[in-house]
């Protein structure tokens, strides 16, 4: 069976921090750089610059964010993410997005899930699998909310960003 793997990592170490901004549904893209890390891993060209526009992207602008899937197939989404320690937010919120930008197929959030804070800092891995397809980009989205669902640009000190492809899915 044939598997296309695209793994990204931001680190606030490396790359300073990353300006939390909520969209309109009210959770932050997170982004991800385009230069080679220890552990992003990009071979299919998921995480390509010049991929959903005439314009190639620069990390941190929104398309950063994106995955373009190399090959129709069965994808399993995986992310890690680290919130620093701040007494602000009384839930976190974490959800894959098949076009989150809305340039493609329409918007389409899946696997969302919260979770209280525990003491210190938030520490979370997150999977979900589902179909994907090349002209669709799938992006990891967050968001840190107070009393009264109000949003928390709470620092986020690291997350990582894997789609693993299995594209030769038997049919009966």
């Amino acid at each position: 069976m044939g598997i296309a793997i695209c793994s990204l990592k931001w680190d606030s170490a490396r790359t300073g921090r990353q300006k939390i901004t909520y969209d309109s549904d009210g959770y932050h893209l997170v982004r991800f750089p385009y230069a080679d890390t220890e552990e992003s891993y990009d071979p299919w060209h998921m995480h390509d610059p010049s991929k959903g526009s005439t314009n190639p992207s620069q990390f941190p602008d929104a398309r950063s964010g994106l995955i373009w899937p190399s090959h129709d197939g069965w994808g399993t989404l995986s992310a890690m993410i680290f919130w620093e320690p701040d007494s602000r937010p009384t839930e976190y919120r974490a959800r894959y997005v098949r076009d989150p930008l809305g340039g493609s197929t329409g918007y389409d959030s899946t696997a969302t899930t919260d979770w209280v804070p525990t003491k210190g800092g938030q520490y979370r891995t997150h999977t979900w699998q589902m179909f994907v397809h090349p002209q669709t980009p799938v992006g990891l989205k967050i968001s840190a909310r107070g009393a009264g669902d109000v949003k928390i640009a709470a620092p986020l000190m690291f997350a990582e960003f894997k789609l693993a492809i299995q594209w030769d899915v038997a049919t009966p």
